[in-house]
């Protein structure tokens, strides 16, 4: 069988668009096999002709690229009816917007003034320099409250990203910082100052160099030229400087696919914006062909009824409406519960009941707008035993063993960088911030310095291993080997839970064994990191079965057979601080929308009633009470089976403090625990709940 028979006749006409008729969008509905048609477009350019070496595929995660290519490679092989031992074709130029950026800047090095050898900061240390760069010029020390580090990269970052005016920018997202703005211009111009000395990019410049690269005539010709074909995935996330990017490469758009989806726009908060794939036809002359995939292969016709009723009521939008031939099921549940303790509670009967009916754990999902709103429902799991994990909360990177190690390489590879240097001069024992400060000092050779008595077995050892990594002997993957050894008793020194960590040590060693080189390897695992550590959120895991807890945004992509998204309430999602413009309400429609359409078989939405608010400072701990999400409307209902528990119609103010009955006999209950010890002969029966007291 051909492997492209199995398309839809709106993939095929995706598949199989003539690159001379121009450029083309594929506006793809969730779960209507968008990553098969993308893959199998790549494998029809090959058998058209199409150099595999020549094709350029940018995805927006390591996995995406990686799904891509391997899908992409099995249909090369069947289409080629190739045997089952000759290997498959490689697609080399398969990355991330930003990997892809890293490799071209490592390339053209020699003809731009970058040192080949130049260090990619993850959002950690770019904070970290960015603070000592806050520091140096006296910023931290003003009699105004000036931003902390962490809020002024994310203005840096979003000012790169959009290329908005810093001054229109603060006053729309951060106007709170408006007095600042003199000072932030200040402190960014010596920031970028202090990745030059140090030859080191973070990961917003990475796209910035790329794009000043493509204003070059000589250099965009060039660059462009070296791929017939770009295709680009998820183009809905791209930022202001990815879509010109994009462009620039093909600027007739001959050659050029894009893929995406305007309804799972969500990441505005990295400077992506909607606009950027509603205006995509229109950037050029004539204009990109549009197909649209409508057919979904995940969810019940129930579910795509309700989801497809939420976004229809979006202000802007290409126009769609997801089907499926799966048979008809039940609708999608709308839960109201009294607060967050009777939503956890909820949550978790249903979890346990699915399990029951034989639905694995792993099956099924729990989402959020933001990651603290699931701490009611994590305690209620812990309390009742259900494993768990939750992503959207501790990234690879961010534990501190993993950044030790890449420390030790960045150094290795950079000896400009100080921040690295920081790290890891910091593991020696003995060695104190004032020997720290005199080794950043340092000019010469590292054999010259001289560190304290305390600590000179120690860095004799770090010395003897850096000489080693930056000797011609020098090899991948045995480098990390070297590192790991060196750094193990410094792991047992540093951490009491040593043995957990040593996990993802041993998971960076599975991943070096995949790259071709060490700074391939450090620069791909900062771009784009495992989503979290060994000490991620969630008890210990002594079973292989486990609950998925997620955010919306790190959920998309995914999908369960069951699915429950909590706080479907104003305030939560919409979050309460993403209703100041119609836009960032428009994409927390999305958001919900995204969050509804992960759902195979079973989707509930959950509205709580009444949230326990703390330290509201002259008013103290009280209750808020919330109001079914604007995005589910009366109009909408009719898509759900409401559940109306009995009690939640009377959340209408203080919790009731009256006499009412609670359909129990506490005096009949207390008797049965006192009659054993009173001898007074069998206890008397303990009333039903619902029986009138005694």
């Amino acid at each position: 069988m051909h492997p492209f028979t199995e398309l839809n006749p709106e993939q095929r006409a995706a598949v199989e668009h003539a690159p001379e008729a121009g450029p083309l969008l594929v506006v793809a509905g969730a779960g209507s096999g968008k990553t098969m048609t993308l893959a199998a477009r790549v494998a029809w350019l090959v058998l058209q002709g199409a150099d595999p070496q020549r094709l350029l595929l940018l995805t927006f995660s390591r996995r995406a690229a990686g799904e891509m290519a391997h899908r992409a490679c099995r249909l090369l092989h069947e289409a080629l009816r190739l045997p089952s031992t000759t290997a498959p074709p490689v697609l080399p130029w398969c990355g991330t917007f930003h990997s892809v950026a890293a490799r071209l800047l490592r390339e053209e090095a020699p003809h731009i003034g970058l040192a080949p050898g130049f260090t990619v900061l993850d959002r950690t240390d770019a904070q970290d320099l960015l603070a000592m760069t806050r520091q140096a010029l006296g910023l931290s020390e003003s009699e105004r409250r000036f931003p902390l580090a962490g809020t002024c990269l994310a203005i840096h970052s979003r000012t790169v990203n959009t290329r908005e005016p810093l001054s229109v920018l603060v006053e729309t997202q951060w106007p709170w910082c408006r007095d600042h703005i003199v000072d932030l211009q200040r402190l960014f111009a010596a920031y970028g100052e202090a990745k030059l000395q140090q030859q080191s990019l973070d990961f917003d410049d990475l796209l910035l160099a790329w794009w000043h690269l493509m204003q070059v005539p000589e250099m965009a010709a060039r660059i462009g030229g070296r791929f017939d074909h770009v295709l680009v995935d998820e183009v809905q996330d791209v930022n202001r400087l990815q879509a010109d990017i994009t462009q620039a490469l093909k600027p007739h758009g001959r050659g050029l696919t894009a893929v995406g989806d305007d309804a799972q726009s969500i990441y505005a908060f990295r400077g992506a914006d909607v606009r950027h794939i509603l205006d995509w036809p229109q950037r050029f002359s004539p204009p990109a062909r549009v197909l649209t995939l409508e057919r979904n292969y995940r969810s019940t016709p129930g579910i795509l009824q309700a989801s497809n009723a939420v976004i229809a009521e979006a202000h802007e939008r290409f126009a769609k409406r997801l089907w499926t031939e799966r048979p008809p099921a039940g609708r999608p549940r709308l839960v109201t519960v009294v607060d967050e303790a009777a939503q956890a509670r909820g949550v978790a009967d249903a979890v346990l009941a699915q399990r029951e009916a034989g639905l694995k754990l792993k099956r099924q999902a729990v989402l959020f707008r933001t990651s603290t709103h699931s701490a009611p429902l994590e305690l209620e799991l812990a309390r009742r035993g259900i494993p768990f994990v939750k992503y959207g909360g501790l990234r690879f990177l961010e534990a501190a063993h993993v950044k030790d190690v890449l420390a030790v390489l960045r150094w290795a590879d950079n000896p400009a960088s100080q921040l690295a240097a920081l790290r890891a001069a910091r593991l020696v024992p003995g060695m104190g911030p004032a020997s720290v400060r005199r080794l950043l000092g340092h000019a010469g050779p590292l054999a010259a310095f001289k560190p304290p008595a305390a600590a000179a077995q120690a860095w004799t050892a770090l010395v003897a291993l850096m000489a080693q990594l930056r000797g011609e002997a020098a090899a991948w993957p045995d480098d990390l080997t070297r590192v790991l050894a060196w750094y193990r008793p410094h792991l047992e020194r540093l951490y009491e839970d040593a043995r957990v960590r040593a996990a993802d040590l041993e998971q960076l060693a599975h991943m070096a064994a995949g790259q071709r080189s060490r700074e391939r390897f450090v620069t791909e695992l900062t771009l784009d990191p495992p989503e979290a550590s060994s000490n991620e959120a969630g008890p210990p895991l002594r079973d292989e079965d486990y609950l998925i807890l997620s955010t919306i945004h790190s959920a998309k992509g995914q999908e369960w057979n069951a699915v429950h998204v909590l706080n479907v309430v104003d305030g939560c999602l919409p979050a309460d601080l993403a209703t100041g413009r119609s836009a960032e309400i428009e994409e927390e429609r999305r958001l919900l929308y995204v969050a509804m359409t992960r759902a195979r078989d079973e989707l509930t939405l959950w509205v709580p009633q009444r949230f326990h608010v703390t330290q509201q400072r002259a008013w103290g701990d009280r209750h808020l009470y919330a109001l079914r999400s604007r995005f589910v409307p009366d109009t909408l209902l009719s898509h759900f089976e409401v559940v109306q528990p009995a009690r939640a119609n009377a959340v209408e103010g203080p919790a009731d403090t009256g006499t009412a009955p609670l359909g129990i006999d506490l005096a009949a209950r207390l008797r049965h625990e006192w009659a054993p010890r009173l001898g007074g002969g069998p206890p008397p029966p303990v009333p039903d709940r619902g029986q009138n007291p005694v």
